[in-house]
């Protein structure tokens, strides 16, 4: 007998009016806005390395975690991707949903803490609505970033001025989304339809696997995304070099570069043993070391992303 499935339709789904947001549009940060003082010569290597990779034609892709958008960061993206500086953005499945919320109402981000008591975590109808584009988009073909993003821009959402994925149909710039089934709040939802997410999720994939191909030369960033980042660029990367050693190429030389609060240490080169636990924090042992060990470079930047996203963002603008 097969086991027993839960009922998602016996599920109280409320209006996203109900919800208390614990960040709003006036927490957007402006381009010009002032910023602490943040001296990193590792940083301008990588925007050095950056407008090199632009120079050459090579691929610049930006993998984010969702508090990249949490804090606010969302116009520093938008611009440098429309002064092509940025060809590729990749986001886990929570990146989506702050921007969608973000380009509707003006606001995003629930209290896990209070609304886990009630049950209602996650459970609101207006966002439970990108299980639908999705859907939609699926069926014509098109990944989870391009459905969601062609929906905001072509809808003229309120707010999707600060949109990412908006920017990226707008600019034709891929902006790709890679979720695993059951992480995030619109799964909860009873209009899921995971074979759907998978398809444009798994299209997704295949795009940044092609924009992985363009990095000879190129650079990957990874702002805050400790396994999805690290394990979907990999596999993506693994396949790249798969194509490229049958046709007598290479993808070895490119730059990355990846940005947290983790305290590494000062060996960034070597790989940690088994025994220490920086071993098990993927960014390191993947995008640090292991993906770079054939003749590319690494850089680790650590510090809070609302101070090192902007000042990237102004180093590579004032290198040209």
């Amino acid at each position: 007998m097969p086991f027993m499935q839960f009922d998602r339709s016996r599920l109280q789904v409320l209006p996203l009016a109900d919800r208390e947001h614990d960040m709003h549009l006036s927490e957007v940060v402006p381009l010009d806005a002032p910023l602490p003082n943040f001296d990193s010569p590792r940083l301008n290597t990588v925007a050095e390395r950056i407008g090199a990779a632009r120079q050459k034609g090579s691929a610049v892709i930006l993998m984010v975690g969702a508090h990249v958008i949490k804090v606010g960061m969302s116009r520093f993206v938008i611009d440098l991707m429309e002064r092509g500086c940025i060809t590729h953005v990749a986001m886990n499945g929570a990146g989506p949903i702050h921007d969608y919320e973000l380009a509707l109402i003006g606001a995003t981000t629930e209290s896990v803490a209070r609304y886990i008591r009630s049950g209602h975590f996650g459970l609101w109808k207006e966002t439970g609505r990108i299980n639908d584009i999705v859907r939609g988009g699926a069926q014509q073909g098109m990944g989870y970033g391009e459905s969601l993003g062609r929906y905001i821009a072509d809808n003229a959402l309120p707010h999707s001025d600060v949109s990412i994925l908006a920017a990226g149909a707008r600019l034709g710039i891929p902006v790709t989304v890679h979720i695993g089934i059951g992480y995030d709040i619109i799964h909860e939802h009873p209009n899921c339809d995971a074979a759907a997410l998978g398809q444009a999720s798994y299209t997704d994939f295949l795009i940044f696997a092609h924009s992985v191909s363009q990095l000879e030369g190129g650079v990957f960033l990874n702002f805050g995304t400790s396994v999805m980042g690290p394990e979907v660029y990999l596999k993506a990367l693994s396949m790249v070099r798969n194509v490229a050693r049958q046709e007598g190429k290479e993808v070895c030389h490119f730059t990355t570069a990846v940005f947290d609060l983790v305290d590494l240490g000062d060996d960034l080169e070597s790989e940690a043993p088994k025994s220490d636990p920086r071993y098990y924090y993927r960014p390191f042992k993947t995008i640090l070391v292991r993906t770079v060990a054939d003749g590319g470079e690494s850089y680790y930047i650590r510090g809070n992303h609302a101070v090192t996203l902007p000042t990237l963002h102004r180093m590579i603008i004032s290198n040209g």
